[in-house]
């Protein structure tokens, strides 16, 4: 299970990853915004300069020709079918929730701020030696623009969550994301304070959602984030937050392998190779965890005539799993025993994440990043 093309991370070997000397890759994950907004809706001009059909139909080639085992599409609206017509001999795929199409009979026009679409332009491929155990498809409880700041606000913007399982048995569990965007221009004229709110909203909705259903399994995070680390706290605010409940690690692909394992701060500088693109992953302490084995921004290969097929760039990782459990001093599920004299030298937290400071009664808890019986 590999990734065509691909260049080896630098990245670190953090989290007590055990050194991999062949560095096995056991899967790769292609994130890509394909750009499948139609030209108008209404007589807003959105996306006139889209691939369109022809050009949708080239980025399909592309994907096919990557061979990457499973593929996060966003704004996959009005050109599903032939974005999916390279694909199909290799791959599966989710539910396509449709696209912006526009019946005038069917538009309330007295009531055009309720204007919504169902469709979230979300679609996950995988390839058909994975076996998809359970989706879910999750609505950002908040988002902003209507008739401006991007249109967020006309589509059902959210995530997809997708437990799958690998050929080998391995089982790992995906999201495939799209998050409010802000415009260049608002942004350079300080107008886009309700886009930020919204997108800090959205990280801490997933964040929540990744702890209420966190397990063994490791976990991928990809999409279009339109997010820079030097606007939105995403580090506070979702890496840091899920960290400090003492249940995963969390790291950022392009962090560790092209910005030296360092995070922007906000306000900071421009960094060239950041994009609002992401592919986070997550390894739950006691469970199994992601190594970083190769990463990319295929800027070269995303071309037709010298030209890119879409507006954003293809990013593609490499992972290898490990047992997370193999680097403690004892089992994922190991039974202890703790008295009251001795707790305060433990880092105690319960299975939702709140810190125990009291007595302990009896049952399961994370205790100095494993997960113990207490009897």
């Amino acid at each position: 299970m590999a990734c065509a093309t691909f260049t080896t991370a630098n990245a670190q070997n953090s989290n007590n990853q055990p050194p991999i000397e062949d560095e096995t890759v056991d899967f790769s994950v292609l994130t890509l915004n394909v750009d499948g907004l139609p030209g108008k809706i209404f007589v807003f001009n959105v996306n006139a300069d889209g691939p369109m059909s022809e050009g949708s139909e080239r980025i399909s080639e592309y994907l096919a020709s990557k061979n990457c085992d499973f593929l996060c599409l966003q704004e996959d609206f009005n050109y599903r079918w032939e974005i999916w017509s390279r694909l199909f001999a290799g791959y599966n795929h989710d539910d396509w929730s449709g696209g912006i199409i526009l019946e005038e009979k069917e538009i309330d026009f007295a009531h055009l701020q309720y204007l919504k679409f169902e469709c979230d332009g979300l679609n996950a491929v995988w390839k058909k030696n994975i076996t998809p155990r359970r989706h879910e498809r999750v609505a950002w409880n908040k988002s902003f623009g209507k008739f401006s700041h991007d249109f967020d606000d006309i589509i059902t913007k959210g995530f997809r969550r997708h437990e799958v399982i690998l050929p080998d048995g391995k089982e790992i569990v995906v999201y495939n994301l799209h998050m409010d965007a802000s415009s260049e221009r608002d942004e350079t004229k300080g107008n886009d304070a309700r886009d930020r709110e919204a997108r800090q909203a959205q990280w801490v909705q997933l964040r929540e959602h990744i702890l209420d259903n966190m397990d063994e399994r490791p976990i991928v995070v990809a999409g279009d984030m339109n997010s820079f680390y030097r606007r939105d706290d995403i580090k506070t605010v979702f890496i840091d937050a899920i960290e400090n409940t003492g249940k995963a690690i969390v790291k950022d692909a392009w962090v560790e392998s092209t910005n030296n394992g360092l995070y922007p701060e906000v306000g900071s500088e421009i960094i060239d190779s950041e994009t609002l693109d992401n592919i986070l992953y997550i390894s739950p302490k006691g469970g199994y965890g992601l190594k970083l084995v190769g990463f990319e921004m295929d800027e070269n290969g995303y071309k037709h005539d010298g030209k890119p097929l879409g507006d954003h760039y293809p990013l593609i990782a490499k992972f290898h799993i490990f047992d997370n459990s193999s680097s403690q001093e004892s089992s994922p599920n190991s039974i202890i025993n703790i008295d009251n004299a001795s707790q305060s030298t433990f880092d105690i937290y319960d299975l939702n994440g709140i810190r125990q400071t009291g007595d302990l009664a009896p049952g399961t808890y994370i205790i100095n990043g494993r997960k113990v019986v207490k009897q």
